[in-house]
C-alpha cells in the first residue's frame, strides 16, 4: 500500500468514527428527551389525581387515589434516578429552543 492511499485510509476511518460518536450522540438526546417527556406527561397524570383529592365527588374512592398517588411517586423517583433526571432537565425541556441556545451558552 502506497503511503497516499495509507493516508486517505487513515483519514477515511477517523471520519467514520467522528460520524459514529455524532450519531450515539444524537440518540442519547433523543432518548433523554424521550425520557424528559414522558416524565413531564407523568407528573401531568400526577397532578390530575392529586386535584381529584380534593373534589368531593371522588370521595368515595380517595383511599385509592392516595395510593396512585404514592405508586407514582415510587416511580417518578427511580425514573429520575434511572435516566439521571432533574428539575434543569425538565425546564429547559420546556423552554423554546432558541431559549434553550442562550442558556447552553452561558451555562
Amino acid at each position: 500500500m502506497n503511503q497516499s492511499s495509507h493516508q486517505e485510509k487513515k483519514q477515511h476511518e477517523k471520519h467514520r468514527s467522528h460520524q459514529s460518536h455524532d450519531k450515539k450522540q444524537k440518540a442519547k438526546t433523543f432518548r433523554r428527551g424521550k425520557a424528559v417527556a414522558f416524565m413531564d406527561m407523568m407528573e401531568q397524570k400526577r397532578s390530575t389525581i392529586k386535584q381529584q383529592l380534593d373534589q368531593p365527588e371522588y370521595e368515595s374512592i380517595q383511599q385509592i387515589l392516595i395510593g396512585e398517588l404514592k405508586a407514582m411517586d415510587m416511580v417518578l423517583n427511580e425514573f429520575r434516578q434511572l435516566f439521571h433526571l432533574d428539575e434543569k432537565d425538565r425546564t429547559k425541556n420546556a423552554m423554546p429552543l432558541n431559549q434553550q441556545k442562550v442558556n447552553d451558552r452561558t451555562n
